[in-house]
């Protein structure tokens, strides 16, 4: 049986695991949750290539992706920012649904699941 490796492990979460070649990114929000749609976006993007590099991965790995929108009004902006964003030829699997925030001014979260390089 292959070994589970948490990093940066709190009480609540690991902010990445590890398993059989697989990399899992805990939900990652904006750096400024008073930004717009789209900085909140950018900022968002940002620390998931933080942690897939920590992991040994990068977004050409990634294998799905599900987005958490507060509010679809904000979709094509966001899409704007992660269009520009996913290598191309390497999209993953993607969701994208509206949902409630932890904190009502959070636009958008994102969960990401990866392969090691």
């Amino acid at each position: 049986m292959s070994s589970i490796e948490r990093l940066e492990v709190g009480q609540r979460m690991s902010r990445i695991v590890k398993h059989n070649g697989m990399v899992f990114l805990c939900g990652q929000v904006a750096a400024d949750a008073n930004a717009d749609i789209t900085e909140q976006t950018q900022t968002m993007l940002d620390k998931v290539d933080l942690l897939l590099e920590q992991a040994g991965s990068d977004r050409e790995y990634m294998l799905s992706a599900t987005i958490y929108v507060r509010d679809m009004k904000d979709f094509a902006a966001m899409n704007a920012v992660w269009d520009a964003w996913v290598p191309d030829g390497h999209a993953p699997a993607r969701a994208c649904v509206e949902a409630r925030m932890a904190r009502p001014e959070l636009l958008v979260e994102i969960s990401v699941v990866a392969a090691e390089k």
